[in-house]
């Protein structure tokens, strides 16, 4: 087990610490049951490091091949080189 220790504001101290002498239970174990709970309550919803895959960005749909996109990108080149002159 790791110990730790945490700052809590007084009035939450004071309502953990009689909220764990009413059930005789230690501070200790009101905080480990309250993580737990509070964990289970909201489970992460990013993936566990060393998963991580390459983001995926939304283009707009509009697909064009690699080699299409040289081709057009060259084509428009030379036709700015003709209308510069």
């Amino acid at each position: 087990m790791i110990r730790t220790q945490i700052q809590l504001p007084d009035e939450l101290y004071q309502r953990a610490k009689a909220f764990a002498a009413q059930r005789e239970l230690s501070l200790a174990e009101v905080t480990r049951r309250g993580l737990e709970l509070f964990l289970d309550r909201f489970p992460s919803t990013e993936p566990a490091r060393g998963t991580w895959t390459l983001p995926r960005v939304d283009a707009g749909g509009i697909m064009v091949p690699l080699e299409s996109l040289r081709t057009i990108t060259a084509d428009h080149e030379s036709n700015r080189s003709l209308a510069d002159r």
